[in-house]
């Protein structure tokens, strides 16, 4: 039956002329976006799958929660980056880097291996991997397609990260995600918790298996050696606050507290 509903979904969307779906600020309104964002997809080549997902796809409630009160969401007013790194880690600052340290040393020739490919450093690397998911303790419950969806819809982020959310129901088509795979609440997945159309732009297989897959911890850590290098990172270069590469850092958050708290950690982690 859902098979047969997709179907009928790329028959509609392909006899309508493609509009831009308009942001919403109701719940309510939830399933008219999908309808609009359907034939943007489509138009986007997303197929029979993809738009299942989409059909099938809820509004995140914790997603509308963070996005009507965004001072809610985890080390907004954290300014210092001890207690960013204690607030997002639960644990203490020192805690935490001693961690991104032993993750480094339990992996060498991982993190080597990426630096010598990418020249990003490998304490940069780990220490976005514990405040995004705890080295891949905390992968998320919200499912991916839910919340990218949810967070496309919201004015506020609209339109910006609609990409995203038709990237998410390419990824569903191309098998890496499942409609229930799950993640951050805003649509972040795997180990780093790329937003889907930054996985499917930088994407690198870096455990050499044929696949990259942001839910391989390998493949997560080049692909956001990848995403920096390709945005202008310069290997060996110093990456402070003030820096091009501390600049750099801000395609992976543009949140000034969260690039001061990387910097905090990776530089007392790779000393």
């Amino acid at each position: 039956m859902r098979r047969l509903l997709a179907a009928a979904l790329i028959s509609a969307c392909a006899a309508l002329p493609v509009s831009a779906a308009q942001c919403i600020t109701s719940k309510g309104n939830f399933n008219a976006y999908k309808q609009t964002l359907a034939q943007q997809a489509a138009a986007a080549g997303v197929g029979q799958r993809g738009l299942a997902a989409l059909q099938a796809a809820d509004l995140s409630g914790i997603t509308w929660r963070f996005e009507s009160n965004p001072s809610s969401q985890s080390g907004t007013l954290q300014g210092d980056p001890a207690r960013f790194l204690a607030k997002r880690s639960g644990s203490s600052a020192e805690s935490f880097i001693n961690q991104t340290r032993a993750k480094i040393a339990r992996n060498p020739n991982t993190f080597a291996s990426i630096e010598r490919n990418f020249g990003v450093p490998g304490a940069i690397l780990a220490t976005i991997w514990g405040l995004e998911t705890s080295w891949g303790g905390y992968l998320g419950r919200t499912d991916v397609v839910d919340g990218a969806v949810t967070l496309a819809s919201y004015c506020r982020r609209h339109p910006r990260f609609e990409p995203h959310a038709i990237a998410a129901l390419q990824m569903v088509d191309e098998g890496i995600l499942s409609p229930g795979t799950q993640g951050g609440p805003s649509g972040e997945l795997g180990h780093m918790q790329f937003l889907a159309g930054n996985w499917m732009k930088y994407r690198v297989d870096g455990n050499g298996d044929g696949r990259a897959d942001p839910y391989n911890a390998v493949d997560a850590l080049a692909t956001a050696a990848n995403m920096l290098r390709r945005n202008g990172w310069q290997p060996g270069q110093p990456f402070g606050e003030g820096t091009h590469n501390f600049n750099v850092l801000s395609v992976w958050n543009d949140s000034g507290n969260y690039l001061r708290a990387i910097v905090y950690s990776a530089q007392r982690a790779g000393s």
